[in-house]
């Protein structure tokens, strides 16, 4: 049995109010920082994962220090958890999108299925990467528990493919920073036992 302990990266400035953050490399904040503690030490306590694999991007890679850290585990960077590339958007605020490219503006949330973002991604690329990430880990930890340090629309992907549902199901996943769902993996049966777990976190830094 592989188990999966899936977390979202601690907060970032353009969590709130909301801009198309993607790969735009921004820090964890004082609040991010005090949530990566606080997922570090219930991961350890719970789990103590042998590896931690994080995105490339550094809200991420800190994220998952604070874990390693925690439990005595190695952390490596899985370039196949990178956040979705907004292309045009990144940076740009939900008012200005909406104001500047209505249609694809709700085409992102209404079908986003079918959207390509203006010189990035689709959900299908984004599911092609997690997909992988998948597989090389089921590979290499065939009987392991390992943590994995993603973003918002990463894991959105990642658990749309372990439950089977459709891209059209996109925004029906929430993910918190710094939330926890564990997954277990056994012969191609998912179980998905913990989702979107939050109660861990400071309310503040």
């Amino acid at each position: 049995m592989t188990k999966i302990i899936l977390t979202r990266h601690g907060h970032v400035e353009g969590i709130e109010p909301e801009r198309f953050r993607g790969r735009t490399d921004v820090p964890l904040t004082e609040l991010g920082r005090a949530q990566a503690r606080a997922v570090a030490a219930r991961i350890s306590e719970l789990w103590k994962p042998l590896m931690v694999y994080t995105s490339p991007m550094g809200r991420c890679v800190a994220t998952g220090q604070e874990i390693a850290k925690a439990c005595g585990a190695p952390s490596k960077i899985l370039e196949d958890l990178n956040d979705i590339d907004y292309g045009q958007w990144h940076w740009r605020t939900r008012d200005e999108v909406r104001a500047t490219a209505p249609e694809l503006f709700a085409t992102w949330h209404e079908t986003p299925q079918f959207m390509r973002f203006p010189g990035g991604d689709s959900l299908q690329d984004l599911v092609a990467r997690t997909s992988d990430a998948l597989r090389f880990i089921l590979a290499q930890h065939p009987s392991e528990t390992v943590a994995m340090v993603g973003h918002v629309s990463v894991n959105r992907a990642l658990l749309l493919e372990l439950l089977d549902r459709p891209l059209s199901a996109y925004w029906t996943i929430e993910q918190e920073p710094c939330c926890i769902n564990e997954i277990d993996l056994v012969h191609r049966q998912v179980s998905v036992l913990r989702f979107n777990e939050a109660d861990h976190l400071p309310k503040s830094a």
